[in-house]
C-alpha cells in the first residue's frame, strides 16, 4: 500500500493544535522550545582504572502547571534533539492526564550492556552531581526510562540526599519499595495502556478478550501491558525484542500465544532474548519488522520512537484495528492520514502511556506526605484517572470530528497555555 508524502513541519500535531486554539505568537514560541537545557560531561572511573567522559543531559520543557517530571535513560545513540522532543512529550502527557506537573527528560549517552553495575552506579551518581541545580521534589523529579530501572533510581536518590543533607524520597520516582517507592508504580505504564485499550475497544464494540496482539518491546512497559492483557484474555502472538548477541531486533512468533513468564525467564535484564532460548520456548524467530506484518487486531509499539514510518506503514496487516502507542513517538505524523484512511484507531503515545506519569505523580504524593497506599488502591486510582483522561479526549474528538491524537493535543496544549497565561509568561 502506498504511503502519503511527509507532512511539512508547520503542519505537525502541535502546530495544528496551536492554529486551532489561536495561540499568540509569543505563547506559541514559548511552548515550542524548552524552558531550560542543561548539558554536561560526567567523568567516570571504569573498573579497569581508566577514566571515561560520558555526555549527560537534563531538559525541562515547561513547568507552568507544576514541578517537572520525566524519564532518565541510558542509550548509546541518544542526542539533544531527541531529549528535547521527549521533554515536550512529557509536558503534554502530564497535561492530558490533568495532573499538576510539567515535562522534562534526561539521560546519558552510553551503552549499559558494556558497563558493570559499579560503573553504572558511578555514572548515575555523577549525573546527579552535575544536574543537582535542576533537581528536587518541588523542582524536577527523574524517573526510570529506557535501559534504567528502580536500581538506578536508588543510587540517584542516595546521591541527591547525600548532597542536600536531607531525606527527600520524593526527589525521584520509580524507586525501590524500601526507599519509599510505590506499590503498583512498576506496572503503571503498561497497565495504563491496557486500560486505554479496554476503553477504546469498548467504543469500537470489540471484546478485548477476543483479540490478538503483536508487541514491540520487552521492557517495563511492554511486559506489564502483556501481563494485564493476557490476564483479561487477550492473546499475544508476536514480540519484537533485541538479540543480545547482535544488538539488533528480532521477532518471536507463536500462533497460539507466547506465555509471558517463560519469556521473561529467558530474557536478559534489558529485555533481550537469545534466539536459541526463544526456539526452546516453541517460538519462531524472524526479522525485526515481522511484528508489524502479523495478522492481529492490535499493534502495541512499546520500545523506540520512529517505528511506524512511510517506509514501514505498508507492512501493517489489513486486519489491524487499533494501534496503542506504548513508546514515545513511535509513529511518524506523516503516516497518521494513511492509518486513518485504513480505519485504524491510534491511541497516541502521550495518552496511552500516561499511566507512567500518573504513577509517578501518585508516588510523589506518597513520598512527600509519608503515606503508603496498598497496591489495589494505587491501581484503582490509576484506572479511574486513565479512564477519565480517555473519556475526555474521546468526547473532544467526537465534538471536533478529529482523531484521538488531534483531540489529545488540543486538550493538552490548551491546559498548558492557560497555565502559562495565568502566570503572565506570554
Amino acid at each position: 500500500m502506498s504511503s502519503p508524502p511527509p507532512l511539512p513541519p508547520e503542519t505537525g500535531p502541535f502546530e495544528q493544535a496551536a492554529d486551532t486554539l489561536g495561540l499568540t505568537s509569543s505563547l506559541r514560541a514559548l511552548l515550542e522550545r524548552p524552558a531550560r537545557e542543561f548539558t554536561f560531561a560526567i567523568p567516570v572511573r571504569l573498573d579497569d582504572g581508566r577514566r571515561e567522559i560520558f555526555p549527560g543531559f537534563r531538559i525541562v520543557h515547561n513547568d507552568a502547571r507544576g514541578p517537572a517530571t520525566g524519564g532518565f535513560r541510558f542509550h548509546p545513540a541518544e542526542n539533544l534533539a531527541g531529549i528535547r522532543g521527549l521533554a515536550m512529550h512529557k509536558t503534554w502527557q502530564c497535561a492530558v492526564a490533568d495532573i499538576p506537573l510539567g515535562g522534562a527528560h534526561g539521560g546519558v549517552i552510553c551503552d549499559p550492556h558494556r558497563l558493570s553495575d559499579g560503573e553504572q552506579e558511578r555514572l548515575c551518581r555523577g549525573w546527579v552531581r552535575q544536574a543537582l541545580p535542576l533537581l528536587g521534589p518541588q523542582v524536577d523529579v527523574p524517573s526510570p526510562d529506557l535501559m534504567t530501572s528502580a536500581r538506578h533510581m536508588a543510587w540517584m536518590l542516595d546521591e541527591y540526599e547525600t548532597l542536600v543533607h536531607l531525606k527527600a524520597p520524593g526527589a525521584v520516582s520509580g524507586k525501590p519499595l524500601p526507599l519509599g517507592g510505590s506499590l503498583g508504580r512498576a506496572e503503571s505504564t503498561g497497565y495504563g495502556l491496557v486500560f486505554m485499550l479496554r476503553e477504546t475497544l469498548r467504543e469500537l464494540g470489540i471484546r478485548l478478550e477476543s483479540t490478538t496482539a503483536s508487541v514491540q518491546g520487552l521492557g517495563m512497559v511492554a511486559r506489564h501491558a502483556i501481563r494485564l492483557y493476557q490476564q483479561i484474555g487477550g492473546t499475544v502472538v508476536a514480540v519484537s525484542c533485541l538479540d543480545p548477541r547482535t544488538g539488533l531486533p528480532h521477532t518471536l512468533r507463536k500462533a497460539e500465544g507466547i506465555p509471558l513468564d517463560p519469556l521473561l525467564a529467558a530474557a536478559d535484564p534489558f529485555g533481550g532474548v537469545d534466539p536459541d532460548r526463544a526456539l526452546a520456548l516453541g517460538c519462531r524467530v524472524e526479522d525485526g519488522t515481522a511484528w508489524l506484518r502479523e495478522e492481529v487486531d492490535l499493534l502495541i509499539p512499546a520500545a523506540l520512537e520512529d517505528q511506524l514510518t512511510p517506509a514501514t506503514v505498508g507492512l501493517i496487516s489489513p486486519r489491524v484495528r487499533v494501534i496503542a502507542e506504548g513508546a514515545s513517538g513511535p509513529t511518524d505524523p506523516a503516516v497518521d492520514p494513511c492509518l486513518a484512511e485504513r480505519g485504524i484507531t491510534v491511541i497516541p503515545d502521550f495518552l496511552a502511556g500516561s499511566g507512567g506519569v500518573i504513577g509517578s505523580y501518585f508516588e510523589q504524593i506518597q513520598s512527600n506526605t509519608n503515606l503508603c497506599w496498598e497496591k489495589d488502591e494505587m491501581l484503582g486510582r490509576l484506572d479511574v484517572k486513565m479512564t477519565t483522561a480517555y473519556l475526555g479526549v474521546a468526547e473532544l474528538a467526537r465534538q471536533r470530528k478529529v482523531s484521538l491524537r488531534q483531540a489529545a493535543y488540543l486538550l493538552a496544549v490548551s491546559r498548558v497555555a492557560e497555565a502559562v497565561q495565568l502566570r503572565g509568561w506570554a
